[in-house]
């Protein structure tokens, strides 16, 4: 991958300069802190501020990841504040793009994690650190394949539509099924990220469709939901479920048979090198346009190695 030199670096060397003397704290603002998802992002962040000497961390999201607006709000005060950085999972692609403009024309480094800004945003950020969520949801793919053929019908249920870690984890799930299988697909159908509403969601859809063969849960509150749905419906063992992300929930589910495979990120590498990298664009250093954070696909059989232990949160 090629290197940035903040190219955004020329002009913003001097910049950053001048945005870290007056202020020391780096900005962390996630999708929303309701997630255990998001909090090993802070875990991880907390790891690295606590190694930089003069820096001190903030952490704020939404209280969902449907409130756009809440995050726009946050990253728009963060500036106001003028802060030295800012580590930034946009829960929009679009509507974060002029807040991370007016941060680049404030001589404050951007890093983007998790989720991708739409192409008019590129040139105001300086890193992105992520899943290849593309590949990740071929991984799912593969695996969903493997394990009920190339025929019958699944389902999917996603999150936020338009969000670019779902247009790359979902169309990369989709995309692999249909080149690589004769398999329906039904849905996606989107849970907002509530637990609640996936719950309700694949309920109705197990309820519907009694020949099912498959499901993929595309993030952490959404496959939990998925989870429970099929526990309640009786059908744990009776079709193959797919995860997303691995909190205590589904990595029990994974134990208990109910899911048969969760694919994890590296959510704590996120925090921990979102704020890394932050630090050295401040020093006027180059950085990676694109940090592969990782993904493991996590079952029964390797849920206690140090692969999957080492993301598992």
């Amino acid at each position: 991958m090629k290197k940035l030199l903040l190219g955004a670096a020329v002009a913003l060397v001097g910049m950053t300069s001048l945005a870290a003397a007056q202020s020391n704290e780096i900005a962390v603002i996630v999708k929303t802190t309701s997630s255990n998802y998001w909090q090993n992002v802070h875990k991880g962040a907390q790891s690295a501020i606590a190694k930089l000497d003069g820096y001190e961390m903030s952490f704020q999201g939404p209280a969902t990841e449907s409130a756009v607006a809440d995050e726009v709000n946050m990253v728009q005060n963060a500036i106001n504040r003028q802060v030295a950085g800012i580590v930034l999972a946009p829960s929009d692609p679009d509507a974060l793009v002029p807040s991370v403009k007016k941060a680049y024309e404030s001589g404050i480094p951007v890093v983007i994690v998790d989720s991708s800004l739409s192409d008019a945003g590129k040139e105001y950020y300086q890193a992105f650190l992520s899943t290849d969520n593309r590949k990740a949801g071929e991984l799912c793919a593969q695996k969903m394949i493997e394990k009920v053929g190339k025929t019958g019908k699944i389902a999917i249920m996603s999150y936020v539509a338009g969000v670019g870690s779902e247009i790359g984890r979902v169309g990369g799930f989709t995309d692999y099924i249909k080149a690589n299988s004769d398999l329906e697909i039904v849905g996606p159908f989107y849970s907002e990220s509530q637990m609640a509403k996936a719950l309700n969601q694949t309920t109705d859809v197990l309820a519907s469709n009694p020949d099912l063969k498959g499901i993929f849960g595309a993030n952490e509150p959404t496959a939990i939901g998925m989870g429970r749905a099929i526990v309640q419906a009786g059908k744990k063992g009776q079709l193959v479920a797919i995860g997303f992300d691995g909190n205590e929930d589904l990595q029990g589910f994974v134990r208990d048979g109910t899911l048969d495979a969760i694919a994890v990120q590296g959510s704590y590498q996120m925090g921990e090198k979102g704020i890394e990298t932050i630090a050295t664009l401040l020093k006027g250093e180059k950085v990676e346009s694109f940090i592969n954070t990782g993904v493991v696909l996590v079952t029964k059989d390797n849920i206690d190695a140090d692969e999957a232990q080492n993301v598992l949160y």
